[in-house]
Order: C-alpha cells, then structure tokens, then sequence
C-alpha cells in the first residue's frame, strides 16, 4: 500500500503542552511527491534531486497547485542558487546537487518562507489586516465569488466543498492565488502577469524527475544578495498600495509579486486533522483569510517573466503576458509557444527558447512542451487548461511555420465558406459565432498529428502532402455543416456557390488560393486555356 510519510514538527511550551511550530516553506517536509518507485511521499524543496528512488512528479489533488508548485521550485533555485553560466547548468545537470548543498542554498532565504507564526508571513501582508473573513475555499481560483453565490448562480462549482486546508495545500493555495491572481472587484489587483496567465514549462526526456523537470526551466542568474530580499519578497516590509515597475524593485520579485493583501488565519487543533483537500494531518488549519483591497499594482512586467509567452498588438508597442483562450492548448499556438511569430508579435518564454537554443544540445535529450494556465472571464474561472505537444529542434522551425500558417489560411476560408452557404446575405454572423468557431477548431484538432508526423519525417513533399490532407478535411467539415439536402433546398444555390469557391481557393486560385500556395512553397496555380471561347 502507498504511505506518505508528513513531518510538520511539533514543540512543547513551558507548561509541558505539545504546540505545532510554524511551518517554514524551506526547511519542512511539506510537498507531496511520487518517486520512481510508485511511493508517495513528503519532502523540502531541499530534497528535490535526491537520487535514491528521486521524485518523478509533485502529487497534489488539484492540477492548478501542481503547474504552481514547479513555477514556485523553479522560481527557489533562480533566486537561491541559479546556473551562473552555461556550464554551470550543464553540471548541475549532470550531477544534481544533494540536500545539504540546497539547504546551505536557501538557508539565507528561511526568514522570509515562513508561513505562519511571529514576524512577516510567506505572501500575506505585513501587518495584521482588519477586515471580515472569507471561506478558505475562496482561495482557490475556480470556486465561486461572492457575486456568483448571492445570485445562487454556483451549479458546476458548488460553494462548500471544503471547510479547512492544513498548511500545505494552505501555502500552496496562497502562492497560485497571488501568482495568477485574477480581477476580484474595485482595488484588488490582478497577478504580476495578469489574471491567470499562460505557463509554458519544459519537460525534458522521457520519464524525467522532479529534479530535472525544475533545473530544465531555471534561468541563468546570480544568487540574490542578503540587502536585495526586501526587493525580492514584498511580504518583508510594510507595502501599502503602489505602482510596482521592473526598475523600481529586484528583477526576482517576478517570481514573488504580491498582488493582494492578505491574511491566512489560523486555528490550533486539540490533535493533528486531515487536511480538507489532501487528508495529510497537520495540528494547525486555515479556516478562513482576510484581506484588504489597493495592494501592488505591476505595471510594465511583460517580456519579464521567464515562463510565459508574451504578444504585442502592434510592431513597438508594449508586450503583455499571454492568457489561455477558450478552446484549448494546441499546435495552432506554436508561434508565440514554442517559436516567434514571424512579424515579432509573438515571442515564447524565455525558458523555452533557452531550451532549445542551448539546453537540448548539452543534455542531449527530446524534450516536449507542457503549457497550462486558467481561461479566465474576467473575474471567472472558466477552465483550468493543460497540454503537452513534442518540442522539436530549432532546425525545424521554419517547417513549422508554414504548417501552421496554412491551417490557420485553410481554417479561415472554411469559416467564411460555411457562413456565406448557410447565411443570407445582410444577415449579423460573427466570425466567432459557436458554429463556425467549432469548425475552425475541428480543424485544428483533426490536422495535429499530421502536423508532428511531418515534422519528424519531413518528406521531400511535405508541402503536397499538407495541401491534400488540408484540402480533403476542409471540404469534409464544410459538407457536413452545409449539406445539400432537401431540408436545405432553398439554401442550395448558396451552399453550391460556397463550395465551389472553397475548392478554387483550395486548387489555388483567387487571392486566398495564392496565399495559400505562397505560404506552402507550391507553385502558383496555372488556369486552363480556353478552347473556342469556352472554358476547357
């Protein structure tokens, strides 16, 4: 049977009772984790490259806390002990540093990674807050807001699915609820990204450990200076509302903005109890959190933030964070995931480009793609999304590009296809209307593994072969949205003429058809001679 082995550590006061000591994000065993073995255990974050049966995976209940969990590992290690150089990170690669090495690493940080306890608080505000609580449970991104609840709107994500959080999931609710902290109302900041931004981490090899997942994404760096931290950590002086820009603070307070002002409360237990999201035991419980409105307010941070892609509106206008849409996390994303957009307005995180510009050639291994974050409607969570895609090589980025360039050419004619068939004209059809948005991410999802099969093969007709498989499913998805059927008689001239169109675009012809061509490398499309003035 799997066990998990928790040491929260306990002290006995003068009067000879048994207290729970504060718990020190640094120092205690607080991450649940899987190693190779299949075993589930609790380790510090000092004990991330053991290499006795290492950690494989970070093992909490919520998928959220677990893309946060890595983002807070590799945010410790570039604000601890990043790789000064090159070959730096190589030999950290090569041979993962023990935990007493790490613990002498973060032993300089320990004050500010307390979570609880006398002195300043792991992300809560400096002083103690004066204001009503909220359930605990609202620290978690997707649980209903206040609005939602008075309205009695709660029917996919009830309210009261949990009353208490041990410190653990406590800490780690905090730290993923200031990172992408979304809009919450007058004066309650979004995160130093933005409302749930896009993470996009590297996953190198194939069964990867904890430790290598982490090292992969870490940027180069040097270890932060004992008079820096107050820049660094925001929680470690009074912060009362301000404008937060790169140059006003340390460029690490990347991984540690603190949006919020906040304040966990915490209750004592006669005996340890079972944490409401994860069962481990702990004596301490929070059962509620106050805050107060007007905290940080980033301004500026884009292109700042290692693991998240930026875009900009416009050639020289400012870069902002990326935000997953709804739809999903697909190989329609490449540029601006995993390459640049080829007008500059999309860019990849830096973790990514440095992986491929550098890291995969000295760990000599594949690697692939893993992107996630919140698709966020203002101050609604509408889905948590994750996925994973293969990574290839630099050298097949150009390849790539036009692959995706021309799903996106075909996507789009079949859309403006299907709204003209099915559509009188003068009637109000937004391009992104539920139907046609559905065809354009079938699309999308039925070339995907055509799109990484070519990659890896990449034919000497690769270009050919795209164009056919685009071709067929185009005019398949366009049939069955607008079939020719007595039911749609009427429509029948309409529906003729569309298809008629799509298949002149798609043989190359037009404008669209041209670009199509340009954007695959094929050459231009030749119309047939004409025969005693009749079109042969």
């Amino acid at each position: 049977m799997l066990s998990r082995r928790t040491e929260l550590v306990s002290e006995v006061d003068p009067t000879g009772a048994t207290r729970a000591s504060p718990l020190n994000l640094l120092v205690n065993q607080w991450l649940p984790v899987r190693r190779r073995s299949g075993q589930l255990d609790t380790i510090s974050p000092a004990q991330i490259a053991e290499n006795d049966d290492p950690a494989v995976a970070l093992d909490w209940p919520r998928a959220d806390f677990r893309i946060a969990a890595l983002e807070f590992l590799i945010g410790l290690l570039a604000t601890a002990c990043p790789p000064k150089g090159a070959r730096d990170w190589f030999d950290g690669w090569q041979v993962p540093p023990d935990a007493a090495t790490l613990d002498a690493a973060f032993a300089p940080l320990a004050h500010a990674f307390h979570l609880d306890g006398p002195g300043p608080r792991f992300l809560q505000d400096f002083e103690d807050l004066v204001s009503d609580a909220e359930p605990v449970e609202r620290l978690l991104i997707d649980s209903p807001g206040a609005s939602t609840l008075r309205q009695n709107t709660d029917l996919l994500v009830r309210r009261g699915r949990l009353a208490d959080l041990g410190r653990p999931a406590a800490a780690m609710a905090l730290f993923t609820f200031q990172s992408w902290a979304p809009a919450g109302g007058a004066g309650n900041r979004t995160g130093l990204r933005g409302g749930g931004p896009m993470t996009t981490l590297v996953l190198p090899g194939d069964r990867p450990t904890l430790w290598q997942q982490v090292w992969a994404n870490v940027p180069l760096g040097r270890p932060a200076e004992a008079e820096d931290l107050p820049r660094i950590f925001p929680w470690l002086v009074p912060n009362p509302s301000r404008d937060v820009v790169p140059e006003d603070v340390h460029p690490l307070q990347c991984w540690w903005g603190m949006p919020r002002r906040i304040r966990l409360d915490f209750a004592m237990a006669e005996a340890p109890q079972a944490c409401g999201l994860t069962g481990m035991p702990d004596a301490v419980q929070v059962r509620s959190w106050r805050q107060r409105p007007r905290g940080s307010n980033y301004i500026g941070w884009g292109k700042v933030h290692p693991l998240t892609p930026h875009y900009a509106l416009k050639a020289g206008g400012e870069f902002l964070p990326l935000h997953p849409q709804p739809g999903g996390i697909g190989y329609r994303h490449w540029l601006g995931l995993v390459a640049a957009a080829p007008d500059g307005l999309r860019l990849p995180g830096d973790s990514v480009a440095t992986w491929r510009d550098e890291r995969e050639v000295d760990s000599q291994v594949s690697a692939r793609l893993l992107a996630a974050g919140y698709d966020m409607d203002n101050m609604k969570a509408r889905a948590f999304l994750e996925s994973e895609m293969p990574l290839p090589a630099r050298a097949d980025d150009a390849l790539a590009t036009r692959l995706v360039l021309s799903a996106n050419q075909v996507a789009g004619l079949l859309r403006s296809a299907v709204r003209y068939a099915l559509f009188s004209a003068g009637a109000t059809v937004k391009l992104d209307s539920e139907l046609l948005s559905s065809l354009r991410e079938r699309l999308w999802e039925q070339t995907e593994a055509d799109f990484f099969r070519l990659l890896s093969q990449a034919p000497a007709d690769v270009s050919q072969r795209r164009l056919v498989r685009l071709r067929a499913l185009a005019l398949a998805l366009f049939d069955e949205a607008a079939p020719l059927t007595p039911e749609n008689g009427g429509a029948a001239p309409r529906i003729s003429r569309a298809r008629r169109n799509l298949v002149f675009a798609l043989t190359g012809f037009g404008k669209e058809g041209a670009a199509l061509f340009t954007t695959l490398g094929l050459p231009a499309a030749e119309a047939k001679a004409k025969k005693k003035g009749k079109a042969a």
